[in-house]
Parts: structure tokens; sequence; C-alpha cells
């Protein structure tokens, strides 16, 4: 008799456990919004969720520890004109959260220190490009201050919200709706799936399209695509008979995929989060009552199933907090913020282990928070993968930055008045110029049309 191998792994005992109720959020109104995004963004601090608003679009904004029932009157994030359709925190400051709602803006909030004690409306700056909603934002995983959203105007926008303005426009490569968009790991090239059926992978700085798939899955339903640390793309989809599958591809060479597996027949999109430190990819379907959880590795069958955790709610949405937000003395590897219709419950993943110690092979060094590039230095061509810290004495939390937003002034390009011109009421200053630029433009618009009348009477 031949013995079955089973593979070395020290994942393939990864199980999950849902915390008890007194450490869930509840009483929270899940936005209801057919849209397929996560609702759900986490960070060392802080646990956002889309929720039902009236009257616009809102998120709620709660520190870890804030468990329990969440007062109906607790302040939220609401700015929007229209319902928030994702939410993701920056990945270099724990206190800064954009925001993409169906109002065709994206908005970048300051979060206060120890969370909000009253609504915010004012967000630190608005950006305004797209003629239709934003379904995406998603911060550059290098670079401070870089931001991208996408829209269903089929258009993406890379901007420097530093200085507010948009500073890449790929507004041509997309004929139909955005499913996804993902950075490479150092930020250099995007990967991007479409309703059109086709992957792309894009360098947004040349604004070239390097490799693309058409029907890299058959179905009609909606795709996602994500970029691995070894520069490979993870998808999920749908077969031509409505099955879900993943794939694995070289992103030089989509012509045909690494592998491909069906999964089942269920029509929740799945929503893949990615661990680049361990190689395994959580997959979560929306409606779902279930995490499946794969190993990537560079021996076929390439994606090995490792588990699935199951509970009896469906998820509406899920959060995933980034690996220096775990607990390593309990060899955490992985937590969720599983949505449900009225509350958040945090789902732990462990690798069970019974040495207190420092478990090194579970933690190699992780992203930290600090940006390897300034905003300016990716714009001109500059790479930089992410700075690596140890989590081997835990994660401890920097002290809050704020955004600082400098706009540029459409007058910076004209001479500066001279020092004894300069007029008393300087705060005054930049409105009046504009307006006085605004009535000359008038006065000269004024002057061609009586010249255009003139011509006709003769």
């Amino acid at each position: 008799m031949s013995r079955r191998v089973v593979r070395q792994s020290k994942f393939r005992h990864v199980f999950g456990q849902a915390v008890r109720n007194d450490q869930c959020y509840d009483d929270i109104r899940v936005s209801r919004v057919t849209w397929d995004s996560s609702f759900c963004a986490v960070n060392p601090k802080f646990v956002a969720i889309i929720i039902e608003a009236s009257g616009g679009g809102a998120f709620l904004v709660l520190p870890l520890h804030k468990t329990g029932r969440i007062d109906k009157v607790y302040p939220t994030v609401c700015g929007h004109t229209g319902p928030v359709l994702d939410i993701e925190w920056c990945p270099h400051n724990d206190h800064v959260i954009a925001s993409g709602s169906e109002d065709c803006t994206v908005m970048v909030w300051q979060i206060p220190e120890n969370g909000l004690e009253t609504p915010l409306s004012e967000p630190v700056v608005v950006l305004e490009g797209h003629s239709k909603r934003v379904g995406i934002v998603c911060w550059h995983p290098t670079t401070r201050n870089v931001l991208l959203s996408a829209g269903c105007d089929n258009q993406i926008i890379i901007w420097n919200v530093g200085t507010g303005e948009a500073m890449i426009n790929l507004d041509d490569m997309h004929p139909d709706v955005i499913f996804s968009v993902s950075w490479s790991r150092n930020g250099s090239l995007l990967c991007t799936a479409c309703k059109d059926k086709r992957v792309r992978v894009i360098d947004p700085r040349k604004k070239k399209i390097v490799a693309e798939k058409d029907k890299a899955h058959e179905g009609a339903r909606p795709m996602r695509a994500i970029f691995l640390a070894d520069g490979n793309i993870f998808t999920t989809g749908f077969s031509r008979m409505s099955e879900r599958q993943l794939a694995l591809w070289k992103s030089d060479n989509m012509d045909e995929p690494i592998c491909v597996q069906e999964m089942d027949t269920s029509n929740g999109v799945l929503l893949p989060f990615y661990d680049p430190d361990t190689n395994i990819v959580y997959l979560c379907g929306k409606g779902d009552s279930s995490i499946r959880y794969f190993e990537i590795t560079e021996e076929a069958p390439f994606v090995h199933y490792l588990n699935t955790f199951s509970t009896k709610e469906p998820q509406r949405g899920m959060g995933y907090m980034p690996k220096r937000g775990l607990d390593v003395n309990k060899c955490e590897i992985a937590r969720f913020y599983k949505l449900h219709e009225r509350k958040c419950e945090p789902i732990i993943m462990t690798v069970p282990r019974k040495s207190d110690l420092f478990q090194d092979d579970l933690y190699p060094d992780t992203a930290g928070p600090d940006p390897a590039l300034e905003a300016e230095e990716w714009f001109t061509g500059k790479n930089g993968g992410p700075i690596l810290i140890s989590l081997k004495d835990g994660y401890a939390s920097t002290k809050n930055r704020d955004l600082k937003v400098v706009k540029k002034n459409i007058l910076e390009s004209k001479p500066a008045p001279k020092a004894e011109h300069i007029p008393i009421v300087q705060k005054h200053s930049l409105k009046m110029f504009c307006f006085l630029d605004r009535v000359i433009l008038q006065d000269r618009r004024i002057a061609r049309l009586e010249e255009q009348v003139s011509k006709v009477a003769m």
C-alpha cells in the first residue's frame, strides 16, 4: 500500500476563533448599499465601518477598545452628500483615512488621537475629478500622500494628497466599470480587474499597459485581482458555468495561468486578503458565512488549500488588520472584522504553538508605518520597497502626525507684488486676486460678444 504524503507546512493547522460577545461592536447599522467593497477598514488603533445614514453618506470610526453596544448618537464622519462606497486607512498614518462616495468625490480625513467626540464633517482635503461615483480608494503602499481612486466613469486618478492635485489620469484604458485595483509590493505597477473580463497590469507613470489577459475568468460576475509579493497575480472570479474560481498568473506573461481551481457554485463575490509575510490568501465571500484560506508556494499545485473558518451568520463585509496590529504573544497571524447586519465581530486566526517565546518563523520582518518615498520622488520615477520592522517586542504605535495639505495656488506662477505695494489686508488678497481675474475674463468675454453682435448687425 502506498502512503499518502501530507505536505509539510507550519500553517496547516491555522484555526479561526470568533471573540466573545462582549468584545464585539454591537448595534451598528451596517450600510445596505449594493456595492462589492469590504465596507470595513482596520488599523492598530481604529476600526471604521460604513453605515446607513439619512441625507448623505457616513462611516463610524471606533477606537479598537470601544467594544460593546455603540450608542445611536455616537459621532460619525459625515461630510459626503451621497452614500460612502469605500474607505481605506493610510498605511503611513494611523489617523488618516480616505473615503470614496456616490457624490463623485474622494475625501481625506484626520481622526483625532482618541477618536471622535463630535461629528466630523470637514475633511482635510476634497479631491474632485471623477464624473461618476467613486467605488475604490487605495493608498500607495510605500509612498507618503499618494492615493489612487477609481470611479464608475471607468477612470483611475492618482492624487498627491499633500497638494490636493490629480497627478495621473488613466482614462482610456478601461472601457467598462473597474472592479478592483491593486498596487504591486513597491507600488511601481497596478493590477486591475474590469467588467470587460480583462485583467490588466499597468505602469501608471508611463500610462502604459504592460500585460493583459482577456477572459481571465469567463463568468459575467465581478472579478478581483491582487499582486502577490513575488510579482505574480492572484485572481478570483466565476467560470462560464457560474462556479467560483481562483487563479494564479505570471504578471509578465498572462497567456496561460499557472493554475486554476474551481471552488463552489455560490454567487457571492470573493474578496481576497493577502499576507505577503506568510504568503497566505484569505478568501471571504460577500453573503457567505465562511473564510477559506490558501498557502501559495512555488511547487505544484501552487495554491494549497489550508482550511475553512465558518460561522452561522453571513458576512456583509470584512476588515483585515495589518500585521503590526496583531498579538504576537498568542501566535495570531491574522485578524478579521466581520460585519453582520447589526454588529462587527472580530475573528482571530492562530497557529497553535506551545512555546511562549517569540516565533521568528511566523513573524518575519513586516511592513512598518514609515514611507520609503515622498510623493514628489515617486511621481518623478523613483521606487522604494516597504521599510520593514521587527515584531519581536510587539508594535508600539508612533505619535500622531497631522496631515498637511498645501494646495498649489494658481497665482504662484505670476510675479509677486513688490513689497511697497503689498496691501495691509494680506489675508484677503488671494480672494481679491481671484475675483479680479474673473472680472477681467468676463470683461473680455463681453467685449468679444459685443464685437460679434456688431458684425451681425452690419
